[in-house]
């Protein structure tokens, strides 16, 4: 199966670099897609020159419209999701990622990350991380949908997809991987700010109510611990 990396992106010049070192010429993706949402800082300049194929978003729209805008340029059988953010992420994390599906034991899977919140840590699941792989089919009938969701509806609005599909759900814990804070990045008062608004717009997605539905349904299509650590661990060493 081919593989479509997506990864919307904004004003994250000083990470993004990082990012796209582990996945453009990662031997298990095919194509490597930034979608640059309104950045002023030159992302995409970087994007394009480390390989990635660009596309231009114009004003800033929001994560979910700019993943939309990213299915319409993917071509591959799966999509394998990132933040453009991420710190410590690795060739070997990312392989972590994809091989639960490509060796067909998971149809989805989603990370924890090492600052993950502490309740995610202590139930198993971050129900709205970004870093997740998928096939593009269960994606594209939905690109109109997700370019009008909440700007940061997108990952809930999955949840519901695999939910309904009844996915098997590996969950890959991402031990050096990080992603900072909104208060990090944007200071304290825009960080609790975006915060809030995140919040909103999931709530605004899927209401109050399927949030602990979706968290507690998600947990129950997880693939056994044991056997994604032995598929996980085979699909890195033969990259290696």
């Amino acid at each position: 199966m081919r593989v479509t990396c997506l990864i919307p992106a904004w004003n994250e010049a000083s990470r993004i670099a990082g990012v796209l070192a582990c996945v453009v010429g990662h031997p298990l993706i095919d194509q490597v897609v930034v979608v640059d949402d309104g950045s002023t800082d030159g992302t995409g300049a970087i994007a394009a020159a480390a390989g990635a194929e660009l596309c231009i978003q114009t004003p800033n729209a929001g994560k979910s419209a700019a993943m939309a805008r990213g299915l319409a340029a993917a071509q591959g059988d799966l999509v394998l999701m990132l933040d453009a953010d991420l710190i410590g992420l690795t060739a070997d994390a990312v392989t972590a990622l994809l091989t639960p599906v490509l060796s067909g034991r998971a149809d989805v899977t989603i990370s924890l990350r090492a600052n993950a919140p502490a309740v995610w840590r202590a139930i198993g699941l971050d129900f709205i991380s970004g870093e997740r792989v998928m096939p593009r089919s269960m994606l594209t009938p939905h690109v109109q949908r997700i370019a009008g969701l909440p700007r940061f509806g997108l990952e809930v609005f999955i949840n519901a997809q695999w939910l309904q599909g009844r996915c098997r759900l590996a969950v890959v814990p991402l031990a050096g991987v990080s992603s900072p804070a909104k208060a990090t990045k944007r200071g304290v008062l825009r960080g609790i700010w975006s915060d809030v608004a995140m919040m909103a717009n999931i709530l605004a997605t899927v209401g109050p109510g399927q949030v602990i539905t979706q968290i507690l349904r998600l947990r129950g299509l997880r693939v056994a611990v044991t056997e994604l650590s032995c598929i996980v661990r085979t699909g890195v060493m033969r990259l290696r």
